[in-house]
């Protein structure tokens, strides 16, 4: 068996369902192995779309992304996307053939780029230790949700692999567990706590954080929320307050600011959760729970860091807390923030679409927030949304609702335009019985393009959400010194129209009226669906503070 052979057998036999990726000489048979072996194969249009797929793919089903490029320029078209899921800690297996010979025009240093970005590096050496270097790539990917770029030398990969036994990939360790001493010193903060708020992040992302966070908010009065990475963890919760930070409704970010203690579980309190501080009250002590030790006070001081693994450390409180409580859980009336007096405020107030606002909406142009609020009645509630970067982004982020943290990908580490509707794609082949939504900007939609034959060819029942202000509207609203404007606006495209051209169903919005159109393609799902809405051009505050950072 050759070395490329290998490869592709011993990844399916770890159970890769599907890989994504632009195929080449350098990884048609390394590719083919994998299909091979059981892997589904998505071939994307451009290798940034492919390895955008690998990352909404892993976020949201929990797998290991696998993404198969060519040597040299198959692997330089990644570099955006894979910044992003580096910074994400995205658990995404690059699989890279690599020129090692200088004079070869696809000759660059493949280890050095990745490196650069943030993934880990790689390299299969010889065809006696290809499938141990698999192995380990395979199992930091898993393990300590890494981006991996494993280079596979072309020379290397065509030779043949040694008789021996098959590697083991590397279980993963357990979480840590926590102190005993920093597990009652927050147990201790807890019952003194009066309006305490629990935010949970990236590193809550699971049903047993969820379950036991949701456990620990009710045996303390605490309220619940997350960043946005984590949104919809506690959809259901009747004191959950959604996302805090940018994205946060007034009554929201009221409640937050005004907690006189605030812990963050496996999230990084940093400027976009906290509005650089401003969420964290005057005399507020702020703790911070991580399985990661480099992350605790990385963003911002805090009064107490944990060293544990989330559910871990919920648990291990609340064992504490059964011997100050009964089984009725909270029922101190005059302490925690659980009150009658606050849930009817969040039942009146906490939701987007409960905010008042004045319809901008124009003869020619929606409001963006008239839009969001129609869609999100319209779309069924089952559903996987994926947002793009853009001034446009708050809008479907706050008034589209989500069923849970595997309906909301929301790729913003690095902060491009361009990812959404790759991201999108692979999203909606990790949950197939979802309806797929994807809210970008026309200048994002109009850079990723070349996916939207990916999204027909597949005949994914995909709806994109274009919020068109013909413009790049984060420089249109930062830059109002008076400066010239004339680079960053454009004549406005006729989006619906290149959308039919691809073969999707596209329809232009410019009122409410025209949204009749989505309940015709909700019957029948019949592939993409590409909603041109011409909105009012409109200042997002979420962006505001993002500029010089």
């Amino acid at each position: 068996m050759l070395v490329r052979e290998a490869i592709g057998r011993f990844l399916g036999a770890q159970g890769v369902r599907v890989a994504f990726g632009v195929v080449g000489s350098g990884n048609f048979h390394i590719t083919n192995a994998l299909v091979a072996a059981g892997a589904r194969f998505v071939a994307a249009r451009h290798e940034g779309g492919a390895v955008c797929m690998a990352d909404g793919y892993a976020r949201m089903s929990g797998e290991v992304g696998v993404l198969t490029v060519h040597q040299g320029p198959g692997f330089t078209n990644t570099m955006t996307g894979l910044a992003e899921a580096a910074k994400s800690a995205t658990p995404l297996l690059v699989l890279a053939p690599e020129a090692t010979d200088e004079r070869s025009n696809f000759f660059v240093d493949q280890a050095a780029m990745a490196t650069a970005v943030g993934a880990v590096a790689a390299r299969v050496r010889s065809p006696r230790t290809a499938l141990v270097a698999v192995a380990n790539a395979y199992a930091t990917a898993r393990n300590l949700r890494r981006t991996v770029v494993l280079n596979i030398p072309i020379d290397v990969q065509d030779l043949e692999l040694p008789d021996g036994p098959v590697p083991v990939v590397p279980a993963p360790e357990p979480p840590p567990t926590p102190a005993t001493r920093d597990v009652a010193r927050l147990a201790d903060l807890l019952l003194g706590a009066r309006r305490p708020v629990l935010i949970a992040g990236r590193g809550s992302r699971s049903v047993a954080a969820a379950g036991a966070l949701s456990s620990l908010g009710a045996r303390t009065g605490a309220l619940l929320a997350t960043s946005a990475v984590a949104r919809g963890l506690f959809h259901g919760e009747p004191w959950n307050l959604d996302v805090s930070g940018g994205f946060a409704s007034p009554l929201a970010a009221e409640l937050i600011g005004h907690a006189d203690l605030i812990v963050g579980w496996g999230c990084a309190l940093n400027m976009w959760t906290m509005r650089h501080g401003k969420l964290i009250g005057p005399g507020a002590t702020v703790v911070q729970v991580d399985a990661d030790p480099a992350r605790l006070g990385r963003a911002r001081p805090v009064d107490l860091g944990i060293w544990g693994g989330v559910t871990e450390t919920a648990e291990a409180v609340l064992d504490i807390l059964d011997d100050h409580f009964d089984s009725r859980g909270w029922d101190r009336a005059d302490a925690g923030y659980q009150t009658p007096r606050i849930a009817a405020r969040i039942a009146a107030e906490l939701r987007w679409d409960q905010v008042p606002y004045d319809d901008e909406s124009t003869a020619s142009r929606i409001d963006p927030r008239t839009l969001s609020i129609e869609l999100n009645r319209l779309l069924p509630a089952e559903r996987v949304v994926s947002i793009d970067s853009g001034n446009f982004m708050g809008w479907p982020s706050m008034y589209l609702d989500v069923p849970d943290e595997n309906g909301f990908c929301f790729t913003q580490a690095f902060q491009s335009i361009g990812l959404g509707l790759a991201t999108g794609i692979g999203a909606a082949i990790a949950q197939p019985d979802r309806l797929p939504v994807v809210g970008t900007g026309d200048g994002g939609f109009l850079m990723g393009i070349s996916e939207l034959d990916t999204a027909v060819r597949l005949k994914l029942p995909l709806v994109v959400i274009v919020y068109n202000d013909a413009a790049y509207g984060a420089e249109v609203h930062h830059f109002t010194g008076g400066e010239s404007l004339a680079n960053v606006t454009f004549p406005d495209t006729d989006i619906a129209a290149i959308a039919r051209g691809h073969g999707c169903t596209g329809i232009t919005v410019r009122s409410v009226g025209d949204l009749d159109v989505v309940r015709g393609w909700l019957a029948t799902r019949g592939g993409p669906l590409v909603i041109d809405a011409k909105i009012t051009p409109m200042a997002s505050w979420w962006l505001q503070e993002a500029f010089g950072h």
